[in-house]
């Protein structure tokens, strides 16, 4: 292949990998890869003068996909160039002091405040237009409200969530299946909610990493300088340290020395000139500042033998390749296993039972598969599902091939599904473990989920099973009858339709008022008019109910449950109006207060203005904010909320 074939090659490779990684929260290939082909591409770029438009090397990001109004940045916030090498670092530096510190993994949040008052939060985006979360940043864990400086002031950093609250939050999800995978996208998709009351439950923490102007020539002198006055107005800064060629050896040491232990994820360091004038001077490439440079570790690896691939078949019927290699020691802990992700990713290592592998942590926390010595590509893909025997099938996505079970009837389907239909989001009924309800179906007590209504018909078999006993048994079966008063969203969401979790669930129930037969006959137009719910969705969902035997599952759990439904007697004088709320309230103690009179009366609360926006709610009329400016060119009427409260 000739090199700017490659480099094509490459560019489609990286933007894939990217866009699923950022836009859809999939991981089609290690940071390991990624890095590696990045490197090539950015040689090749160098060798033959040739850059791509789109080229991962020459754009910052891509558009954000959210109904949160979006913003444009004073400033572009640019990528980072990056080394793995201490060496670079020091030469880099050219005998000046320069200042150390995290490279956070979670998600960039710009913070404006305007007379001491947060004012504005923007997360980074694609580095030149973010999305608007102010409502969120109110209620970060650590963000001051209020700070005594009165100028304008603009402050970057990242918004985390710590590995303690991370897991805390995913002991809360009974099914495996819904548990978040790392907390960059619990961050992620915590900060960018709609509803700040589930932003405040997570406790994300803001650390401020740099800062525009303050007006202040002291203030603005060095990046100290303005750690410190960040640090004396209230804000948590990155822990950072002072640099030199002759001592970063020993400092970058003492970061990493810190990895296994800290409680927040990172994926590096940040080197930048102290002297903030003289950066400044260096100007900028096309995508980077010239001022500061991203440090990644440089992974410690290990070889081993792979010995056995663990086919996991899961409650969707997709089968999880897992690698279980030789255990070795990798950061300081023993490692033996790690996830594939995929079958393209299996196929791209070429593995095969006996290679050599080289394995790492990523970030030094996750481990992965980082190269396959042998490359002996003679890895079997099962033709049939390790738990119930029937014949598998590869599917293709995008690119992506991955290994299903398409068996209605696979028992590992079904331990899985009747874990997801006792959760707590569900039907909420303790005493019933992945193990127990295992137990249950292996002695043919279930079979379907509307048969945890009958487990007292074996009553005097589940007393005397193993780790039972009459006491265990009545706390069960008192928990089953306390279920059976519950509402439709639980019992929606309990069916483990494919991407239909709590809240989409309660979104459909609302649509369609809680009428079962309804939402059973929808059209996936109609679901589709749906917050949330895109077209692929919408289908799935279609496709779900379309199937006779999945609405006779669904039929016997309603007469086994008493739905009970929220009482609602206001006038639905505000049905088919749609609503926009901006700027500060009086008449009620936050938005949400609004947003749910609005709703009780049959109205709609959006993120933004749009052609279907009936009113934009703002004491301040006269504004010249941006959704201001939208609802006016739009013809829109902008009322306070004493206008709203004489509609």
């Amino acid at each position: 292949m000739d090199k700017t074939a490659r480099i094509k090659e490459l560019v489609n490779v990286l933007n894939e990998a990217s866009r699923a990684y950022y836009q859809e929260d999939r991981e089609i290939m290690s940071n390991f890869e990624y890095d590696k082909l990045y490197d090539e591409l950015v040689a090749l770029e160098n060798e033959t003068g040739l850059v791509l438009s789109g080229s991962p090397t020459s754009k910052v990001g891509y558009e954000v996909l959210s109904e949160l109004p979006k913003e444009r940045h004073p400033e572009p916030m640019l990528s980072l160039d990056k080394t793995k090498s201490v060496d670079d670092l020091a030469a880099w530096l050219n005998g000046r002091k320069g200042v150390m510190s995290w490279k956070l993994d979670g998600l960039t949040v710009v913070l404006t405040y305007e007379d001491g008052e947060l004012v504005k939060a923007v997360t980074r985006g694609n580095g030149e237009i973010g999305e608007v979360i102010t409502n969120n940043a109110r209620v970060f864990a650590n963000v001051p409200k209020r700070i005594s400086f009165k100028n304008p002031l603009t402050i970057r950093g990242e918004a985390i969530i710590t590995y303690t609250d991370f897991e805390k939050i995913n002991q809360t999800i009974e099914d495996v299946e819904s548990k978040y995978k790392n907390p960059r996208n619990l961050c992620s998709g915590t900060v960018r909610q709609l509803n700040n009351e589930i932003t405040a439950k997570r406790n994300v923490h803001f650390f401020a990493f740099s800062m525009l102007d303050s007006g202040d020539d002291e203030v603005d002198k060095t990046v100290n300088s303005r750690f410190d006055f960040l640090s004396g107005l209230g804000f948590s800064v990155v822990e950072h340290k002072d640099v030199t060629p002759d001592n970063i050896h020993e400092v970058v040491k003492f970061f990493s020395d810190k990895i296994s232990t800290n409680d927040f994820p990172s994926d590096g360091l940040v080197l930048a000139f102290d002297n903030i004038a003289y950066g400044r001077s260096l100007g900028r490439t096309a995508k980077f500042p010239r001022d500061s440079i991203a440090f990644k570790w440089a992974d410690e690896e290990a070889e081993t033998t792979l010995r056995h691939i663990e086919w996991s078949p899961s409650r969707t019927g997709l089968i999880n390749p897992v690698a279980i290699f030789d255990t070795v020691e990798l950061e300081g802990t023993s490692v033996s296993r790690a996830s594939i992700h995929n079958v393209s990713i299996a196929k791209q290592l070429k593995l095969g039972i006996g290679d050599t592998i080289k394995v790492y942590k990523a970030n030094m926390i996750i481990p992965q598969i980082s190269e396959n010595v042998t490359k002996s590509g003679n890895l079997i893909v099962p033709d049939v599902c390790p738990a119930c025997g029937n014949k598998t099938e590869l599917k293709n996505e995008n690119g992506v091939e991955t290994l299903y079970c398409p068996n209605p009837d696979c028992p590992a389907k079904s331990i899985k599904l009747f874990t997801h239909f006792v959760s707590r989001n569900a039907m909420n009924i303790d005493g019933m473990s992945e193990a127990t309800l295992e137990k249950f179906i292996d002695k043919g007590f279930l079979v379907e989920l509307y048969d945890i209504y009958h487990l007292d018909r074996y009553e005097d078999e589940i007393v005397n099973m193993e780790g039972f006993g009459r006491k265990s048994y009545d706390n069960m079966i008192e928990s089953i009858n306390a279920s059976r008063n519950t509402d439709l969203t639980r019992v929606l969401y309990g069916l483990g339709i494919l991407n239909i979790g709590h809240a989409t669930a309660k979104l459909i129930c609302k649509f369609f008022k809680n009428d079962i037969e309804k939402i059973i006959s929808a059209s996936a137009e109609e679901f589709a008019q749906i917050e949330k719910i895109g077209e692929v969705i919408a289908e799935g969902i279609v496709s779900y109910f379309a199937n006779d035997e999945n609405i006779r599952v669904l039929r016997a759990i309603l007469k086994e449950v008493t739905l009970i439904e929220e009482v609602n007697d206001k006038e639905q004088d505000l049905e088919g109006k749609t609503f926009v709320i901006t700027g500060s309230l009086n008449s009620f103690a936050n938005r949400d207060e609004l947003k749910k009179l609005i709703e009780d009366r049959g109205g709609k609360v959006a993120g933004s203005v749009s052609a279907k926006t009936s009113y934009l709610i703002n004491n301040d009329v006269m504004s010249n904010s941006s959704k201001n400016k939208k609802a006016k060119d739009l013809g829109i009427p902008i009322i306070s909320e004493e206008d709203f409260l004489k509609l």
